[in-house]
């Protein structure tokens, strides 16, 4: 073998083993990012989480406290206690109020007598 072709085929031994020392660190670099129990993209999707978990938490908590508030005054405000009697339950005040009931042809109504 010549000089010239011991010395190329020495040279292409070092580029192949640079290569690999190269890949080796992209390898270990890119593990230490990405890899293990929780990497990166992880974290970041477990950060996103928390946060709509977080807004989710903060609103219903909202939805909460009016329902308090609102169960407060159903309890002790006669003026809401009375309009909520009139609109679902259809009272009337007194003698001072008749009430009228339209049903659509053809339905029963609550004072036709029913059959056994």
């Amino acid at each position: 073998m010549s000089a010239a072709r011991k010395s190329s085929a020495r040279t292409g031994k070092q580029r192949i083993g640079r290569i690999a020392i190269a890949a080796g660190l992209v390898a270990v670099v890119a593990f230490a990012i990405q890899g293990g129990e929780y990497g990166t993209s992880d974290l970041w999707r477990q950060k996103e989480r928390r946060a709509r978990l977080i807004r989710t938490n903060d609103s219903l908590t909202r939805v909460v406290d009016s329902l308090r508030r609102y169960k407060r005054r159903l309890e002790t405000d006669a003026a809401l206690q009375e309009r909520i009697a009139r609109e679902e339950f259809g009272l009337v005040r007194g003698n001072k109020e008749l009430l009228y009931r339209f049903a659509e042809p053809g339905t029963p109504s609550d004072s036709a007598p029913r059959s056994p």
